[in-house]
């Protein structure tokens, strides 16, 4: 089996990565490259993709979208990977932030902060549709006074399931890595 390799924008991705894939993918040889935030991450993939020397590997770079055009945004990077000669490479993006993917999620949300009254989120509309909360992250810290984004990631990791989460961009995600397996 080959090895996929993901380009993160931030270590928060890592970290929420390294504890999901394992228990979604059992047997999944990955490994998780963070950088320190996008233009870092954009600067860095021609290089890292052009060097990358192991056969048969796969890439996946993940970014946040951060309220930018999210098909311009997957174009650019897209553009990246064909002019490295890695046209093949995945490209998600996390709508509009990574903890979007924990909104889509509200009992995960709940059973990894012990707080019940977080499993009402899907009910409520500025909610359903997690891809579209605005800033993610600064909803979760006022719903969880305790929220951080590493902190976070590594309890999400452990509870965030394929079947249950209400985000398209985690969804898709998961559905692309299930068929790098």
């Amino acid at each position: 089996m080959s090895r996929v390799v993901f380009l993160l924008e931030e270590y928060s991705m890592k970290v929420l990565l390294d504890t999901l894939l394992p228990r979604l993918f059992p047997g999944l040889s990955f490994i998780c490259i963070p950088h320190e935030g996008k233009q870092d991450l954009e600067r860095s993939i021609p290089r890292k993709l052009r060097a990358w020397r192991e056969p048969g590997a796969s890439f996946v770079v993940l970014r946040d979208n951060d309220g930018g055009n999210c098909r311009a945004l997957k174009d650019r990077l897209t553009a990246l990977c064909d002019d490295a000669g890695r046209g093949e490479t995945i490209v998600r993006i996390a709508c509009q932030e990574l903890e979007a993917w924990y909104i889509g999620e509200p009992d995960a949300l709940a059973e990894a902060y012990g707080d019940d009254k977080l499993r009402c989120l899907g009910g409520i509309a500025q909610y359903r549709d997690p891809d579209a909360v605005v800033n993610p992250a600064r909803e979760l810290a006022t719903l969880i006074p305790e929220f951080q984004k590493v902190s976070g990631a590594r309890k999400m990791g452990t509870k965030l399931s394929m079947e249950r989460n209400g985000s398209n961009s985690f969804r898709k995600l998961i559905s692309s890595v299930g068929r790098l397996r």
